[in-house]
């Protein structure tokens, strides 16, 4: 029933903590003043429904297993605020956040402090029944608030179609859709409950982030009714509501502040940047050693720098099942040889695991007398789900036992082999009983509650092992599924896509929308997974697109069984070969971006608005990113397309074709070639961009040598610098001083470039000298730290 009238008062103020508490329902509402740029509000009807938070780890590069006291607040800086009631309303208020709540059914109106000092209102909660108080909306938590028809919508993860949300509805449920349409299909495989608003009128914006991880919805105004005006609405199938403020203004301020609530992004090692091999047909085949040794062999005679190979389950495989942990011994006589022969070509091994055993794997018996898989919702049986071409039950891995189980395995049946890391799949978590139960570390829980926590405790278990195993080499692990605070411990990709034009296109938005959700080490399967073989023209267009993500892999399992790799059309494999070798050659650049995005919380990937946010027209839908601050890649998604039009946003320095070398001025669209040999690359005016110069084969991929490619305009003065972070690439030696940072700056006139390099920090260069590079046909007077340099010896300068 709906009540009129809904008076909550405030019932106690206790340090950063607001409750109020109403004599017509039974809910509490908390308002926690975190930081002045972020409150939490929290509704609960009695106890807490999960009284532990396994996402929210503020700055946190870890959380114990158990998860966080879901109550507790020390982590958080927790800023003097102010508060005060007048006429009904009580506002709370920091340094960047106004919350106005008005006591008659607990509404919000939030204000943002923006860039001139003046307070502007970017969300208020619906005025008519915005929460499921007395239960009246139904079962579960709801939260509606107004929406304007000039709001723009970001986030919510991985999700298909157009990068802006605005007008569909999303459901967030974990599931394995192989083969799913890019543009249409919906839930994926992670659930993802944060989104951004930012205002045209205004330009302010805000984020939402929802602390609860049972199945839900996001309506983003789709559902209109009459009766209550424009609105977005969030429901979940049961939990809590518990949610976190964001405040910007800017999209920039939002993603990274995100990404520091729900823990530091992994520092993954430089090898994990290189192209990754990968096809489920290899190690499907009887003679599966025989095949990837073979692989080996044609990534050396066709020049392919290959850094690791993503070892596909079939090696576990079972007259044609797979069986976690057991190794396949006809296809694989000798796995430790394989690993040795794998790495003495420089090639690390990544292993496919997955967190079900069916019913007759080796071990079910015993884990299913020692009950560490899920248990039925009496909790007297183990929970049978579909797994495959068969039943099986999921490891519990809020079983204290199950999670050690799991590490053992790890260690035994991958690590100890000489496999270097593990890829998480499969990890989906498709038990659709709610009621099912978890062990909870002892305090039994719904499963309904924390589908995707038990994938995130999966990667967990699997980063501790790899971690405990080898404590000085930094550890890198793939998830398939996962939900905010997976970036703690893994890389992802998204998932088995479809091979067919439009997926390029709409991988694009997924990735970028990933990356503004703060997850920012992501990548596609590369000609596509499942589905009919890429023709000619889309591997080598898919390619090209993949090599500006962080993760790089070319993976398949197509229906006639052919294997997408670079070489699989003779006549384009040097096309591929040259996407390739420039992907190499920009790993220093992409290197430091995976240290920012560990360091300081910025995206790898990002909109092009995300970098100029002040230009309206950044904003209009499109097939382009930025990578970094300095590239925008102007993917060709079309085929027969061999010219790419491409809005260039407002740049005072303009923007240079990296290819042909022409300038352009910024704010307005071109039109560049889109040849098959390359793929449309623009590089921001005034940018300085670090690479490797050395001579990449695959025999050579480990080479370093550093150069800097310089784009001062030549009609323009001004200035710019680039820090470059280096340090071994694998270990942890970094975390103890043991790095560097190179820094170049560089002024410019029409007629002089003025370079100044220097470097600090103890970390021994692989290279004594660095070369700079300028575009062809730039004659200016080039000095370095006041001395004036030839064009050759700008190819040798002593650092």
């Amino acid at each position: 029933m709906i009540l009129r009238h809904i008076p909550f008062s405030l019932a106690d103020s206790s340090g950063n903590v607001l409750a109020f508490t109403s004599s017509a329902v039974s809910e509490t509402v908390r308002v926690f003043v975190l930081e002045n740029d972020i409150i939490r509000v929290l509704v609960t009807d009695g106890a807490l429904s999960l009284d532990k938070t396994w996402a929210v780890a503020p700055g946190m590069a870890d959380i114990p297993r158990e998860g966080r006291d879901r109550l507790d607040i020390t982590p958080f800086t927790k800023p003097a605020f102010t508060h005060r009631e007048q006429a009904g309303v009580v506002t709370v208020e920091t340094a960047k956040i106004r919350m106005e709540i008005t006591l008659d059914g607990f509404k919000v109106r939030w204000s943002e402090k923006a860039e001139n000092g003046d307070w502007v209102c970017v969300l208020r909660d619906r005025q008519t029944q915005a929460y499921n108080f007395a239960h009246s909306l139904g079962e579960g938590p709801f939260h509606y608030t107004e929406r304007s028809k000039d709001e723009l919508v970001y986030g919510l993860g991985e999700k298909a179609g157009n990068l802006e949300r605005t007008g569909r509805s999303f459901t967030m449920k974990s599931l394995d859709p192989m083969g799913y349409d890019s543009e249409s299909s919906d839930p994926l495989y992670k659930h993802w409950p944060f989104y951004i608003t930012r205002s045209t009128k205004t330009g302010a914006s805000y984020g939402l982030f929802y602390d609860n991880f049972a199945t839900s919805w996001f309506d983003m105004g789709k559902e209109i009714d009459n009766y209550h005006g424009f609105f977005r609405s969030y429901h979940a199938e049961s939990g809590d509501l518990d949610y976190y403020f964001i405040a910007g203004p800017r999209i920039s301020d939002i993603t990274p502040r995100f990404s520091w609530l729900t823990g530091t992004t992994i520092f993954m090692p430089k090898w994990s940047l290189g192209y990754s091999g990968s096809t489920m047909t290899y190690t499907d085949a009887d003679n599966a050693q025989e095949q990837l040794m073979q692989f080996i062999a044609e990534c050396d005679e066709n020049g392919i720098p290959c850094d690791s190979f993503q070892l596909s389950s079939g090696y576990t495989s079972i007259n044609g099942k797979r069986y976690v942990f057991n190794w396949n011994y006809d296809k694989f006589p000798d796995p430790k040889k394989f690993a040795a022969d794998f790495h003495a070509k420089g090639v690390r091994l990544c292993a496919n695991i997955k967190p079900a055993l069916l019913l007759d794997h080796p071990m079910y018996e015993e884990l299913d007398k020692k009950q560490l898989f899920l248990r039925s919702r009496d909790g007297k049986t183990t929970e049978l789900s579909q797994f495959w071409d068969d039943l099986g039950a999921y490891v519990d891995f809020t079983n204290t036992e199950a999670y050690d189980w799991w590490k053992a395995q790890v260690t035994k049946q991958l690590l100890s082999f000489g496999i270097d890391s593990t890829w998480n799949d499969n990890n989906e978590y498709e038990v659709w009983d709610s009621q099912a139960k978890a062990n909870g570390f002892g305090h039994e829980i719904n499963v309904g509650l924390i589908r995707p926590i038990l994938t995130l405790l999966m990667m967990k278990a699997s980063f501790e092992a790899q971690t405990e195993f080898d404590a000085e080499r930094r550890p890198y692990l793939i998830s398939r599924s996962g939900c905010p605070g997976m970036q703690r411990y893994v890389q992802t990709w998204s998932g088995d896509n479809r091979t067919a034009w439009k997926t390029i296109k709409y991988n694009i938005k997924m990735g970028l929308s990933m990356s503004l959700s703060g997850m920012y080490n992501i990548g596609h399967d590369i000609g596509g997974f499942a589905g009919d073989a890429p023709e000619p023209e889309l591997l080598v267009r898919w390619v090209q697109n993949g090599t500006f993500t962080p993760r790089f892999t070319i993976h398949s399992w197509n229906d006639d069984k052919t294997v997408n790799v670079p070489w699989m059309y003779p006549a384009y494999t040097a096309l591929v070969r040259k996407t390739m070798l420039l992907r190499a050659r920009l790993t220093p650049y992409y290197y430091d971006l995976l240290y920012r995005a560990h360091a300081k919380g910025e995206p790898f990937l990002r909109p092009v608005f995300y970098n100029y946010e002040n230009d309206e027209k950044a904003y209009a839908e499109s097939d382009d990113f930025m990578v970094g601050r300095d590239l925008l890649v102007a993917s060709v998604v079309n085929k027969g397309q061999f010219e790419r039009k491409v809005y260039l946003p407002e740049e005072a320095n303009g923007w240079t074709d990296f290819h042909t070398g022409l300038w352009y001025k910024g704010g307005q669209t071109v039109t560049v070639p889109a040849p098959l040999q390359y793929n449309p690359l623009l590089v921001r005016g005034g940018a300085i961009i670090p690479v490797n110069d050395a001579d990449i084969d695959f025999e050579h991929k480990a080479d370093d040598k550093r150069g800097f490619m310089l784009f001062p305009p030549m009609t323009l003065s001004g200035s710019s610098s680039y820090e470059l972070f280096e340090d071994d690439g694998e270990t942890q030696a970094w975390k103890k001083g043991n790095c560097a940072i190179v820094r170049v700056g560089m002024k410019w006139t029409e007629k002089t470039v003025d370079i100044t390099l220097s470097k600090d920090g103890t970390y021994v260069l692989p290279y004594k000298t660095v070369a700079f590079h300028l575009q062809t046909g730039d004659l200016r007077t080039v000095t370095v730290n006041g001395k004036v340099l030839s064009t050759a010896e700008l190819k040798a300068v002593a650092l």
